[in-house]
């Protein structure tokens, strides 16, 4: 072969038999070969075989087949963001004339989603809280309602759901759920009949807040029905990024009660704090969604918001002065950040519906990293006494 040709197709290395690699291999190729056009036929290649990254990727693959299994289903599909997933999970099973429930304690661009975005596809919608019951049993029992998305707990006032009597309600009239977990985690809330689990990998999956992904994951037969809208949107995950998820995962159960240990030693002590009114997390004993999250889930994660009893220039003025706390909306990675509520997550609200969301001008959002606690409080102290005096 001549050496023009040798550098296009280069010579392969291949293992001896019972010699394997530790860490998986990552796939770069767009592209998968067969031996024949009929053996690229066969049950097995059609199903299990890999020909276009779009489609399907090894490394990809892997990384769905350990996501669906900490979260206790049958499968799972890998794409480029968390919002990829919340799009692939609600417009693969809605149809124009369709009605989607959601809740004002909602994560921002979800809203954003369903009450911009999907009226342009003849799709209604109904905002609710998700502690109103009796209005979700009325709404559910509406003939053109099929899909309910939330979130357990939610963004940014952790609010947790009761995931047992809106399951009960959604599934007595043929509601489809889908449960953003991106803030209870791959391992939470898995033994709860939700349909479909949407996450962002970006955060406690991948950890170290330097790639993007998301994932839907459900059992094969809604998975498969997904599959095709998610080869046609070409909302792959790349191999690489599935690497680093992968990678990250492996620290991921340590990470995540580091995360939630922090967390709730700062909450106590922002309980303590004569500026703040309340404190948004329900690990306390005292947060009224403590009893349900501790049935609920084992951990409530390394996010928790609080309201200070300031007014707008004074609670940005608080975080402008933390300086371990950056000021980035993001969760879950190693370093700690901040942001003000309102103007973050809130400011598509309107006034009254800010107001039933708990959410005020002091109500700031707060994500642990895995810096040192006495580190984290004491540039809390610091920025009390630089803004409050």
């Amino acid at each position: 072969m001549k050496k023009e040709s040798r550098v296009i197709h280069q010579p392969s290395v291949d293992l001896p038999e019972g010699n394997e690699s530790l860490i998986g291999p990552v796939y770069r190729s767009v592209k998968f070969s067969f031996p024949s056009i009929r053996a690229a036929m066969t049950p097995e290649a059609r199903q299990e075989g890999f020909d276009y990254s779009r489609d399907a990727n090894p490394t990809t693959r892997q990384l769905e087949k350990l996501c669906a299994e900490l979260q206790d289903r049958d499968d799972a599909i890998c794409v480029s963001t968390g919002m990829a997933a919340i799009w692939l999970a609600l417009i693969g099973n809605l149809n124009a004339g369709d009605r989607i429930v959601f809740f004002v304690e909602s994560y921002r661009p979800t809203r954003t989603m369903v009450r911009e975005r999907l009226p342009h596809f003849g799709i209604e919608h109904t905002m609710l809280s998700i502690h109103d019951h009796d209005a979700m049993a009325e709404t559910f029992a509406r003939e053109d309602t099929k899909l309910l998305v939330f979130e357990a707990p939610t963004n940014p006032m952790l609010q947790v759901p009761d995931l047992d009597a809106i399951l009960e309600l959604a599934r007595a009239n043929g509601v489809t759920t889908v449960l953003d977990n991106t803030f209870g985690g791959l391992h939470n809330h898995g033994d709860y009949p939700v349909d479909l689990f949407a996450h962002s990998l970006t955060k406690y999956a991948s950890g170290h807040g330097d790639v993007m992904g998301g994932v839907v994951v459900g059992d094969k037969q809604r998975i498969a029905s997904l599959k095709p809208w998610a080869v046609n949107m070409g909302a792959t995950l790349d191999s690489d990024t599935a690497y680093l998820i992968l990678r990250g995962l492996r620290t991921y159960f340590l990470r995540f009660e580091r995360h939630c240990e922090s967390a709730l030693r700062i909450a106590e002590y922002l309980q303590g704090r004569p500026e703040v009114e309340r404190v948004f997390y329900p690990a306390l004993e005292s947060d009224p969604g403590h009893a349900l999250a501790s049935r609920q889930m084992n951990g409530c994660g390394g996010v928790l918001s609080f309201t200070l009893a300031c007014g707008r220039e004074q609670a940005w003025a608080f975080v402008d002065a933390l300086e371990l706390f950056a000021t980035v909306s993001s969760v879950g990675s190693t370093e700690s950040l901040v942001a003000p509520v309102k103007l973050y997550f809130g400011r598509d609200l309107s006034e009254a519906e800010a107001d039933s969301a708990g959410i005020t001008d002091g109500t700031v959002r707060l994500s642990v990293g895995l810096e040192h606690t006495e580190d984290l409080i004491a540039d809390l102290e610091q920025a009390f006494a630089d803004t409050f005096g």
